[in-house]
Parts: C-alpha cells; sequence; structure tokens
C-alpha cells in the first residue's frame, strides 16, 4: 500500500495543480484583439467591439488624444491557481510587446494604485492604439482601437454641392483621399469626383477653384506645396477620368490656414484635410 501511495502521490499533486490552475473560459464570442496576445494565466471575462468608436488616448499629464477607428474593450481576469502579476508587470509586457512591432509607448503613468500605459503601433492595415490598465487585484484592461477610415455611407452629392455653391459660393468635399504626405488621388475617392462631374456638366458655364487644405502637421512650406498639389491633382483627375475642360478648374492650395476645427485632435485634424470648390 505504502509502495502504491508513493506512486501515486506525484500524480494526485500535479492533477491537484492543474485543478487549481484551470483555464477558465472566455466570455462568449470574445478574443484577444488585433496585434496581441494576453498575459498567460488570464481569461476574458468582458468583450465589447464596434465597426466604428472612438476612445480618448491620455498622452501626456492632463492631455488626451481621441482615436477614432474600430474599437475594443476588452476586461482580462486571472485564472484560479495563478501567480497574479502586478499591474507594473502587465503594462509593461504591452509596452515591450508594441516594442517588438515597431510601435512605441506613447505615455505610461500611476494612478491611485493603478499602472497605465498607451501604446501605438504603425501597422501595415490601421495604425493601432490601446491603452492598458491594470493594478495588484488580477484583472486588466485593454482599450483598443484599429485607426482606419470609416466606411463613407453618406455621400455628397451633386445636387448638394450645386446647391452650396449657388448659396455660399463654395462647398466642401470630404470624399476625396491622399496617403500621407502625397497628392495622387486614391482610388476610393472615385464616387466623390463623379458628383463634382455631374455637377459641372449640369451646370457647362461653372468654373472652380479646386483648393487643397490639409491640418497643420508638418512645415507650412511643406504643406503648402502639399496641398496647392492636391488641389491641382484633383483637377487633372477630373479632366482626365471624366473630360471636363481644363480651362473650368483652376488647382489652387491653402495649407492649414482655413482650419474648420481645432487642430488639437485627431477628429479636428481629419476635418481640416478636405478639398473646397470655389466659384470664380
Amino acid at each position: 500500500m505504502k509502495a502504491l501511495l508513493r506512486l501515486l502521490l506525484p500524480l494526485l499533486t500535479l492533477a491537484l495543480l492543474c485543478t487549481a490552475a484551470r483555464a477558465e473560459p472566455d466570455a462568449k464570442g470574445s478574443k484577444d484583439p488585433s496585434v496581441f496576445t494576453r498575459m498567460q494565466g488570464f481569461h476574458i471575462n468582458r468583450y465589447d467591439e464596434l465597426a466604428f468608436g472612438k476612445h480618448d488616448f491620455p498622452i501626456a499629464q492632463g492631455k488626451t488624444e481621441t482615436v477614432e477607428g474600430r474599437y475594443f474593450k476588452v476586461i482580462y481576469y486571472a485564472n484560479s491557481g495563478i501567480t497574479q502579476p502586478s499591474g507594473l508587470q502587465i503594462t509593461r509586457n504591452y509596452v515591450n510587446a508594441a516594442k517588438a512591432l515597431g510601435g512605441k509607448a506613447v505615455y505610461e503613468f500611476e494612478d491611485g494604485g493603478t499602472q497605465y500605459a498607451v501604446v501605438h503601433i504603425p501597422h501595415k492595415d490601421a495604425d493601432i492604439w490601446a491603452e492598458v490598465s491594470g493594478a495588484n487585484n488580477g484583472m486588466y484592461h485593454v482599450n483598443l482601437i484599429e485607426k482606419q477610415r470609416m466606411a463613407q455611407e453618406v455621400r455628397t452629392t451633386a445636387l448638394v454641392l450645386g446647391n452650396d455653391i449657388k448659396t455660399t459660393g463654395h462647398a466642401t468635399v470630404y470624399g476625396i483621399y491622399f496617403d500621407t504626405g502625397k497628392a495622387i488621388v486614391k482610388p476610393e475617392s472615385d464616387a466623390a469626383l463623379v458628383e463634382i462631374a455631374k455637377m459641372l456638366k449640369a451646370d457647362p458655364t461653372l468654373k472652380l477653384n479646386v483648393v487643397g487644405h490639409t491640418d497643420n502637421v508638418g512645415g507650412m512650406d511643406s504643406n503648402m506645396k502639399l496641398s496647392m498639389a492636391r488641389g491641382e491633382a484633383v483637377v487633372q483627375a477630373l479632366v482626365a477620368r471624366y473630360g471636363i475642360a481644363a480651362d473650368r478648374l483652376k488647382g489652387y492650395g491653402v495649407s492649414s490656414l482655413a482650419p474648420v476645427a481645432s487642430n488639437d485632435s485627431d477628429a479636428g485634424r481629419a476635418k481640416n484635410r478636405r478639398v473646397e470648390l470655389v466659384k470664380q
């Protein structure tokens, strides 16, 4: 009997350890967000995902950055029986993971015993912003945004553009897209260009100045050249693709000199990056 107990004891001990540290199930329909896995020995207690949402990320003391895109909120709980990591250990793990992916720590701080870390990772599909918070209590939170352009479901029509120009002398177009720092009109701009062309064909006497606008990121001189190049690129697209006479259009650029929102937030800067159609 004693020999049998000696054989069984290690197996019983192992079984008890496995039971104590048993992995608990994740919340139904949940998953680890985007580029991160999770701290070992944790499960998802709560999971929220929005196709398009926003989060205010702390980037300095008393200062936040509002970022919009696909939104994830995940709350992790420690499985029973594990050695629980500290809040600092949790946030540092995420900071190190972000750096390994080519990202950086934007801001790290402690508040009321809770550790916080905000990281930013430039990614091939979308910029990743994440805020991780954890205390020494066996749980931690992740708020993550995949910053990408919202699918534009409400589009500017030729009728709306024409009415704006008749009543105010100008019209704002947000559906024309460029890569950062470039002046090549992207293919997803076609829907907006079609409506501009419709408006111009409906009124053959109308002539327009096509004015590029930027946010205030970067130098004034470089942004002035960029905004001018973008205005001219839209003119070229309307002439080459849609048969609009070149003498009806003139491209200009005003850099960040005519903002319609504050450049202190990402949302404001997005509103300022636009094309204006101004009646000649």
